[in-house]
């Protein structure tokens, strides 16, 4: 199979603005943000979407949960910021490989959509 776009990027395939990495993931900003912060966190760990994900990726997880506030207050959104998660294609999800998307900067509206 295929490496995703996503997956090239962590390998460095494919340059990226990488904003944050550590051994289980890899932050960089979008190319087509859609705030003015706008992150893509990535782990390492080639996931296709979080339903796709299983009980021995518990703690992965936790940690991109953990990780992404990290992200947002070096990038100066300490205590605003949203966190998406798209699942499957009807939902917008365009690259099969789990990402969270880290958004910040400007008002958002609920519900979202």
């Amino acid at each position: 199979m295929s490496k995703t776009l996503f997956e090239k990027i962590c390998d460095r395939e494919i340059p990226a603005d990488i904003v944050y990495e550590d051994e289980l993931c890899v932050a960089f900003k979008d190319i087509h943000p859609q705030a003015p912060l706008h992150v893509q966190l990535v782990p390492r760990k080639p996931i296709t979407m979080l339903s796709k994900a299983d009980a021995a990726d518990q703690a992965l997880l936790g940690h991109l949960l953990l990780t992404a506030p990290k992200i947002a207050a070096a990038q100066g959104y300490a205590d605003t910021f949203r966190l998406a998660i798209n699942n499957g294609a009807a939902v917008g999800q365009s690259v099969f490989h789990l990402h969270l998307h880290i958004l910040a900067g400007r008002p958002f509206k609920w519900p979202p959509g």
